[in-house]
């Protein structure tokens, strides 16, 4: 609920508005603790269906997607130079994307404009280098990676992390979008303004619903045909962890990058608040 009015207080400061959204938010079942069976990115699709259906609108952060994209690009050329200038610019291609996952509409609009702090927050990153060096074995072994994108402005740190892979190494290389707009996650629009399309092949996931997350079963059959293809995923966010995570039949290979944002995630992982989380799966 609270994630549901930091989202709208991001479209309007209208407070007879974000009341009426409320009661419709309180409706949905599962805030109720009246279902228990499905994901988080899930109930966040009920919720956005009810503020879609209010403003008359299927993006109504597109305004704040780009304005998170513009703040990454602002940020790309000090990115690119902590790679250049790093002892092992891959493991720290890794840190730099899975700080992009600071950038939440529903846990907060963490600002990115912190060039001048940036090499500190990266330092300040404990990634496990046994868990690094088992990703970049899997890596060195794909000749199809499918890297699921998830935020707008993290999609730029995906870059980064994505062009030093193709500078050492030569996967077929494909990035995943929302087939439709789903918070302030990433669609081809976004993907496209950042130039990911001149770097990799694109395709969206199919998904017909505003879920912030990739549920196979919503997917196209080409994706999830891509999907079952694939040497190795890259699954950025907590919203694509909390859906794939409950694909149990699956045989992919799955790295998940994400931030521990929440405590279950603490929990889970044995991290703390804030430190990124690099786990590699085999369904």
């Amino acid at each position: 609920m609270k994630m549901s009015v930091g989202a709208i207080r991001n479209i309007t400061d209208e407070e007879e508005v974000l009341k009426e959204l409320t009661i419709r938010i309180l409706r949905i079942p599962a805030l109720q603790g009246r279902e228990w069976h499905i994901t988080s990115p899930e109930v966040i699709q009920e919720v956005l269906t009810v503020i879609h259906d209010t403003f008359k609108t299927t993006d109504p952060f597109q305004a704040l997607k780009a304005e998170q994209n513009r703040k990454g690009w602002e940020l790309y050329p000090t990115l690119k130079d902590l790679v250049k200038a790093s002892p092992d610019p891959l493991f720290t291609a890794v840190k730099i994307a899975v700080m992009g996952n600071f950038i939440d509409l529903m846990i907060s609009d963490r600002s990115i404009d912190r060039s001048k702090t940036l090499e500190t927050d990266l330092d300040s990153l404990s990634v496990s280098k046994r868990t690094f060096l088992e990703f970049e074995e899997k890596l060195k072994k794909a000749r199809l990676l499918i890297y699921v994108g998830d935020n707008c402005g993290e999609v730029v740190f995906d870059r980064v992390l994505i062009e030093t892979i193709r500078e050492r190494l030569d996967p077929e290389i494909v990035f995943a979008v929302r087939g439709v707009p789903a918070l302030n996650d990433v669609t081809m629009r976004e993907a496209k303004q950042v130039g990911m399309d001149v770097l990799v092949r694109l395709v969206e996931n199919g998904q017909k619903e505003p879920v912030p997350g990739t549920i196979l079963s919503r997917c196209s059959p080409e994706f999830r045909d891509l999907f079952q293809k694939a040497d190795l995923v890259i699954s950025k966010g907590g919203g694509n962890f909390d859906t794939l995570d409950e694909e149990k039949a699956l045989s992919t290979d799955i790295t998940f990058m994400v931030l521990a944002k929440c405590h279950p995630y603490c929990r889970q992982f044995q991290t703390p608040m804030y430190q990124p989380i690099l786990a590699n799966v085999f369904q």
